[in-house]
This record gives C-alpha cells, structure tokens and sequence, in this order.
C-alpha cells in the first residue's frame, strides 16, 4: 500500500496490530524524545494532554513539511524563530515516526508476501505435474475427438447450409414482417384519423349492416328451403318411379290372372252345359222308364255310368270352385292392392302439384327479395358514396384545420418574433412504477395544449406557456413543433434550443434520447437529420452549404472541449485555455475549441456518439445516471446560392443543460456535493440574468458565470430561443416543479429583441 493511499485513521490505530508491535514501540520513544527540550534557554510550553499527534497521510504533507520555511517579525526574533524550530522539530520527529511505521509495516508485508511466495511456488510445482499428467490425457482425449470434430465439422457445415437457408427465409420474413408493420402503423394512424368520422356514422351503418344482414339470412334461408324443395321433389320422383314399376308388375300380375280367370270360368261354363245337358238326359230317361221298361236294365247300367261321370263331374265342379275362389280372392287382393296404389300416386301427384305451386311461389318471392336486395345494395352503395363523401369532406375539414393550426402557429410565432420573446415548451415525463401523480391538464377552453396544472399542500397552481406536452408525447410529436424553428438556421437565423429542469425530469432524453432507434431520437439527432434532408433538398434551387459542428460542456465552471482528441491533457491545462469572445455580429466563439467540418448525418452522429462518452456523468439518490455538466452543441451554417450571389449564416445551438438538485435529496458528497454547488450557482446566474432581461434593466449579468455568458447572444441578442422546461409529474418533486414553471414563465415573458437574417451578397470576383 503506498503513503497516498493510507488514511488518517489508519496510522493512529496502527498499535492494535501485533505485527507492528515494533512500530509501536518506536513510536513510543520517538514521541519521549520528542518531549526532551534542546536548550534552556528555548524550552517550548509542553503540548496539552488531549493534543494528539501529527498524522501524516500524503507523500505532499511530508514535501510541505520539508520546504517550510521559519519567518520572525525581524532578524533579531530569536524567540520566535526558536518557538518555530522547536514546531518544526516536532513534525520531523513525528514525521520520522510515521516513516519507522511504514518501514516496519512494509517488512511486515515483504515478509508475509515471501512466505505466500514459497507456498506458492510449492504449489505450483505441484500443479505442474498435475497439469504434465493432465495434458497427456487430454492429447489422447484431443487426437480423439479431433476425430469427432472432422466428422462434426462436415455435419456443421451441412447444418450450416441449412442454417444459413433458414436464415435468408427467416431474413426475407423479417423484412416482410418489417413492411407488414410499418404499413399496419401507418393503417393504424389513418384509423385513428377515420375514427371520429366512423363514430358518427357508425348508426347508419349499423342499421344498413342489420337491414342487409337480415335480408342475407333471409336469402339464405329462401335458399336452403328451396333447395330442401328439390330435393323432396327428386324424393318424390324416385318415388313415383319405384310405384310406376310395381303398379306396372301388378298390371302384368292381373292381366294374368285375367286370363286365368276366364280359362276357369270357361271350363265351369262348359261343365254346367254337361250338367245341364245331363239333367235333360235324365228327364227324358226317367220319363221314357214306364215306356221302356224292358230296356230298364240298359237304362239302369246306363244310369249308373251316368251317375259316376255326374259323381266325377261334381267332384272335378267342387274343385273348379275351390280354385276360383281362390282366384277370386287373388284378384280382390289385387284389385285392393291396385286402389291403394292409384290412391297414392293421386296424392302424390297432388303433393308434386302442390310443391310446384309453392316453388313457383318461392320463385317469385325469392324474385321479389333479390329486386329488394338489389335495391338495398343500391341504397348501400349510395350510403357508401355519402359516407365517403362524408369521410372526403372530414379529410378536408381536418386538413383546413391543419391549415388552420399551422397559420395561427405561424401568425403566433411572427407575433412572438415582433414582440422578442423567448418561446417556451413544456414536457412532463412519464410516470415510473410505484411513483403518484400530482399534475393535470385543461380539458376545455382556450389552454388546452397550452397549460398545466399542480396540487401543492391543497393548493392549485396553473401555468400558460406555448405548448405543453404531456407524458404520452412522443419524440417525433415534440419535434414537429420545434422543426419551423431549426429550418430557420438555413435560413441565416441564429437559432437556440435549451432544455432546464430538475434533475430526472428527461432533459438529456428530450434533447439527445437514444440515437440508435428510430423513434427515440431526441432533439438534437432530428434537427441535424432535417438540417441535411432540408441543405440536399435546396441544392437543386442552386444553393451550396458547407457546415461546423462543435460540442463542449461547462463543468465545474470549466469549459471541456468533447471533440478534443486529446481530451484529458486539455482538461490538465485549465480553463484557461478556452476562452469565450463575442464579435460585433453577435456571434461566439470559443478559443481553441475543436471545430470539425461536417458532410453527412453519419459523420455528426459518430461526433455525437464520441461527445456522450466523454461527458461528466454521476450517479446520485435522484438520478441512476445524472449529467453533471451543461452540454453545448453548436452547428454553425454557411450557404450560398450560386445563381443570385446570396450569402446567408445561420448558427443552430442546441443545449442540455445538467439539472438543479435540493442537496437535501441528491444526497451528494465529495465531487458530486461540488459539481451540485457549481450547476446551481450557474443555474442561480442564469435566473438572475432573467430577472434582470425580464425587468429590463440596463446592466445585465451576463459574466457572473461561464453558462450565461456563452448564452449571452441566445438570451440578449438578435436570436431565435426556444426553452423546453423539463418536469418530474411525482408528488415528491411538486415544491421543485412549481420553481421550474415560475422560472420558465419568466422566461416566456422575456423580449430579447427581433431575430435578425444574416445575409449579404457575395462580393465579384
């Protein structure tokens, strides 16, 4: 440990130590002889028992000590001259104490370290053969899995073809997905636009979707019951198809049985003609048995045979009968069977008759309903003609008040420019988590946009300034107001953009915010963005830009130049170095400072990027990562147009200042508790300076610090000034908030002059 690093407290408990028990006792008798006195004659008045001993903490005491001097009111004090040396001699010997305690701690130390050597060394030779074991096995293990590895590497080098395959798709995917949003953003923002319109002919619309809706469903169920039709009528007509063959089959069937009817009913006919021909035979027998007696036996025989074929001719009749009973009732079956048959190919028919009926019904009715659909679509494509009608005329009544709003901003800051003031915007920050709110916003009137509202110890405080914007601002939202105002600097105008406020109220966020994305890009990246976009668009009208940029920040009263290359030996060389001048235009200039001629946005972002890691940064009780310097970007423009000889200068300042602090809540000690005493002084110059512009008083204190009078031309001069007032919404930082707004309505009250165009014409060649 060297002499710098050891601490007061240190030394005076060194005794407690055992290992410098020697160094105690060196003390001891260093100090008893301390106390012995050099001569009688100059014997000094012993020390007071609570004096404790000179403590040496720094190499630079014990120099200071050396190049003492002794000084008496004349030549001849020699009692004071004593009474010095008698001082000095004190130091030396405590100071030749302090040093026995060193040298003692030291050889303490060598030694401890010489022991931890050796057991090292030890140890170390004990590693080695380990690690000689070690190595051995792990060349084995290499020669294999070198192996593994050629046989991986050719597997990762497909895996890798696949991989980058992959990667395209996914890349071309990205892109896609990329495109997808940027136009479902820009979607989004013409929906919100279309909103407002929407919700007023949402009714309309409603009852025309409802009306269509319910014709569709109508439509559809028109279509569904027909096709339900169809179907029962492609039923039906299988049906009658299937009963058309069976009555067909049963035609046949019965003419059959017809026939066989009739052939029965002839043979019984012709039975009976034997039957009754047979009776007549009998007749005439039986009336010729009296005269033909003798022939009786003939006749009897005769009768007999007779009787047989009558007995078989019954018999034969009695089946002729059973068989055409049977017929008969085969026929009354199917004669039945044939009715029924006839009935329900009459009822079908009647059914197909009347299904005919009701699809020609449903025809006209579906007709009827497609000419109503018709009509509807008609009357909706007219509603839609209005609507868009409607939509085109809200388009161009917004537009007019986009016009509208621009010529009263225009009219408000050609006001602003004749009267001089000094513009001022406010921006309240988002919440953080656990953290309550204290600050609201005018939801009617004339303020809104333009005012703010506190609850302070249940009282209210309202503030008007020229814009205010709330947490729910974005980057982009906050620039397009200030844009006018850069585009002026192309112009020859001297223009100065500030952010002051609190610390952690978003300053450094609203001026420079994350230059890597997009949306978060604060003030000062946007400005130069538009001051390139807006110089490459102007070439074509023949005008020619070359631009400087410079950075520097104020810290501890002392001017650091943040586009130094060698940054460190130029803060070693003091402020003195930079000094800060004002020409008879108005113009500034700070000596020495390094200026860097400026070509494209890229360059100036990597001067950016360079500048925020070399500025003063510090972490305090209120702030994770505070500025602790006030920032200066300047861009000075030089243009001519080659056509007309016109020559214009214009000056872009752009500026975060650090923020003020209560010492009571930054807890700050050591450097911070000085860097917080110099941002608040400078702060306190700077509202003087207000009050002093506000009031209008002849003597303006624009030197009582470095900030002030660097801004000197932006706050009394011919510039155009702009002042972002940055708050804290938490009800903790309500007391600073009130400050902050009473300071920025100063400010906004402040008439500094009418800006003023530097142009001139170019002198011939």
């Amino acid at each position: 440990m060297s002499a710098r690093g050891v601490r007061p407290g240190m030394l005076r408990h060194k005794e407690n130590n055992p290992a410098d028990a020697q160094a105690g006792k060196r003390q001891r008798t260093a100090t008893g002889a301390g106390r012995q006195p050099l001569s009688a004659a100059a014997q000094p008045p012993p020390p007071p028992p609570e004096e404790e001993p000179m403590v040496f903490a720094v190499r630079e005491d014990v120099e200071a000590l050396l190049n003492e001097k002794m000084k008496g009111k004349n030549k001849m004090d020699y009692k004071g001259k004593s009474e010095q040396m008698m001082e000095y001699i004190k130091k030396l010997r405590a100071c030749i104490k302090w040093l026995l305690e060193r040298e003692d701690a030291n050889l303490t130390e060598i030694g401890n370290i010489t022991a931890r050597l050796e057991a090292e060394g030890k140890q170390h030779s004990k590693t080695v053969v380990e690690l000689k074991n070690s190595f051995d096995e792990a060349r084995s293990i290499n020669e294999e899995l070198q192996k593994q590895y050629t046989s991986l590497q050719e597997t990762l080098k497909k895996v890798e073809a696949e991989k980058m395959d992959t990667l395209r798709a996914l890349q071309e995917e990205k892109d896609a997905r990329t495109s997808v949003e940027s136009m479902k953003n820009k979607l989004l923002e013409d929906l919100k636009k279309g909103k407002l319109e929407e919700k007023r002919l949402n009714d309309q619309i409603k009852m025309l979707q409802d009306t269509n809706k319910r014709l569709q469903e109508y439509n559809t169920s028109l279509q569904q019951y027909n096709s339900n039709l169809q179907a029962d009528a492609t039923k039906n007509a299988e049906t009658m198809a299937k009963l058309q063959k069976e009555k067909n089959t049963m035609v046949e069937t019965m003419n059959g049985l017809k026939d066989h009817a009739n052939s029965v009913k002839m043979q019984l006919d012709l039975t009976k003609s034997l039957q009754n021909e047979a009776a007549k035979q009998k007749n005439e027998l039986l009336k010729e048995v009296e005269g033909l007696r003798m022939e009786l036996q003939r006749a009897r025989e005769d009768r007999d045979n007779k009787s047989a074929e009558v007995d078989s001719l019954m018999a034969e009749m009695g089946t002729y009968k059973e068989m055409t009973g049977k017929a008969a009732i085969e026929l009354d079956g199917a004669m039945t069977r044939t009715a029924a048959l006839e009935e329900t190919c009459s009822s079908q028919r009647q059914m197909i008759k009347t299904l005919e009926t009701k699809l020609a019904a449903a025809s006209e009715r579906l007709k009827m309903f497609d000419l109503t659909a018709l009509e509807t679509m008609t009357e909706y494509e007219n509603q839609k003609k209005i609507l868009e009608s409607l939509q085109s005329r809200l388009e161009e009544a917004e537009q007019q008040i986009l016009d509208g709003e621009k010529l009263r901003k225009k009219l408000h800051n050609t006001i602003l420019e004749l009267k001089g003031n000094i513009r001022v915007f406010c921006r309240v920050r988002p919440l953080l988590p656990n953290e309550s709110g204290a600050i609201s916003y005018p939801k009617n009137g004339e303020n809104i946009g333009r005012g703010i509202e506190l609850m302070h110890n249940a009282q209210a405080y309202s503030f008007t300034f020229d814009k205010v914007f709330d947490h729910s601002a974005s980057q982009e939202h906050v620039f397009i107001e200030i844009s006018q105002l850069v585009q002026s600097a192309l112009d020859g105008y001297k223009v100065c953009i500030f952010a002051y406020g609190q610390t952690g109220s978003g300053k450094t966020y609203t001026m420079m915010g994350n230059p890597e994305l997009d949306d978060q890009k604060g003030m000062i990246p946007r400005s130069l963005e538009q001051i390139f976009q807006a110089s490459q668009a102007l070439n074509s009208q023949g005008w020619k830009y070359k631009m400087q940029a410079s950075m520097l920040e104020i810290y501890n009263e002392t001017i650091r130049d943040l586009l130094g290359v060698n940054r460190m030996a130029a803060q070693d060389g003091g402020s003195s170095k930079y000094t800060i001048k004002h020409d008879a235009n108005g113009n500034t200039h700070v000596s020495d400072l390094t200026v860097v001629d400026v070509t494209s946005i890229s360059e100036v972002s990597s001067l950016l990027r360079r500048a925020a890691q070399s500025r003063s940064v510090g972490r305090t009780q209120m702030n994770e990562e505070s500025s602790r310097s006030h920032c200066v970007f300047t861009l000075r423009i030089f243009g001519v147009n080659e056509g007309t000889d016109q020559q214009v200068q214009g000056v872009l300042n752009l500026i975060d200042l650090a923020g003020s602090e209560r010492l009571n809540k930054s807890g700050a000690t050591g450097d911070r508790l000085k860097e917080t005493q110099a941002i608040n002084k400078s702060l306190s110059c700077l509202s003087d300076v207000i009050f002093s512009i506000a009031k209008k008083e002849e003597h303006v204190p624009f030197r009582n610090s470095k900030l002030t009078y660097l801004l000197q031309p932006c706050l009394g001069g011919d510039s155009k000034t702009l002042m972002f007032v940055n708050l804290s919404p938490e009800v903790s930082s309500t007391g600073e908030s009130i400050c902050s707004l009473r300071f920025a309505a100063r400010v906004n009250s402040c008439e500094i002059g009418i800006p003023r165009r530097q142009t001139q014409m170019r002198s011939s060649q």
